[in-house]
């Protein structure tokens, strides 16, 4: 349990730092663009200044981090129940609002704070109460359904973003939450990882839910952090990377709290993601303090 609790924050810390840097990266790309370069219809950030954003040196660093997130996070998935593994990974929110004070110059309002004071007492809760891991194996139609559910997730937020624009910032935040949380889900349920089998790993279709979780939920999370407040998009994907799972690995993989603790579990994961709503909703309003020129998004489409 130590082991993995440790390997769960790591992952968070991770993913926290390399948020912020992949914020400072899109920030910058933005500025040295036209303001209407690349721009959707809509309002949105095209592919090509995406991909701008994506090769600048902080970006780069931050997806570096990402994907030592994603190793990290995919180990402490198979040795913690998903309810706690996801919920301390989500943790990140934490590192991201911190480091967003020094590397973004974002003043975090008291009722940030307050919010992430929240979703720190709630892991402690949660970190008290989990008990067992449940089953690593599930019916081979529950890993088609995990990718087909994949699939659409990333399709239709690809789609909503393309025509929502500017307005997308906390649905592709949420989306590109829900798209780690089935990659947290496929992690857990794999073929062929214990023992190793490499067969029965390629022919699984969670293999394949966890590619596109993967680089379709980065793809979703980058729009979120170039049109919206980083603070915001990252507590939307808290909420979609931790209710998911947590609620699967209940109610299908057998995770559970230790005995009589069932109600710490529930107010622990309750109190987590009204936390990261919180920050979700005051952090969204981060931006009415910058200038106009600063808040002019970087063309996703």
């Amino acid at each position: 349990m130590l082991i993995g609790l440790l390997t769960a924050v790591a992952a968070s810390i991770c993913y926290g730092t390399g948020s912020v840097l992949q914020a400072v990266g899109s920030r910058r790309a933005a500025k040295m663009s036209p303001a209407a370069a690349g721009v959707t219809a809509h309002g949105g950030p095209n592919l090509t200044s995406t991909a701008k954003a994506a090769m600048t040196w902080e970006f780069i660093v931050g997806t570096i981090l990402d994907f030592a997130g994603f190793g990290l996070g995919a180990l402490a998935a198979r040795m913690l129940p998903l309810f706690l593994s996801q919920t301390v990974i989500s943790a990140n929110l934490v590192i991201t609002a911190i480091l967003s004070v020094r590397m973004l110059g974002i003043r975090l309002t008291r009722k940030e704070w307050m919010s992430i004071g929240v979703v720190c007492t709630a892991l402690v809760l949660l970190a008290t109460a989990a008990g067992h891991e449940g089953d690593h194996h599930a019916p081979m139609s529950t890993h088609w359904w995990l990718l087909a559910v994949t699939l659409l997730i990333i399709v239709g937020g690809t789609v909503a973003v393309r025509f929502l624009g500017g307005r997308a910032a906390i649905l592709a935040g949420l989306l590109s939450g829900l798209a780690f949380g089935a990659l947290g889900v496929g992690v857990r349920i794999l073929n062929g990882v214990d023992p190793f089998d490499l067969g029965s790993l390629l022919g699984d279709p969670a293999l394949y839910a966890i590619l596109v979780a993967g680089f379709g939920g980065m793809y979703l999370h980058t729009v979120a952090l170039q049109i919206g407040s980083v603070n915001g998009a990252t507590a939307a994907l808290v909420v979609g990377e931790t209710v998911l799972p947590g609620a699967i690995g209940v109610l299908w993989l057998g995770d559970a709290s230790r005995p009589g603790l069932a109600w710490l579990a529930i107010l622990g994961f309750v109190l987590a993601v009204a936390g990261a709503v919180a920050v979700a909703w005051y952090g969204n309003h981060e931006g009415a303090e910058e200038s106009t020129e600063e808040r002019v998004p970087t063309p996703v489409g």
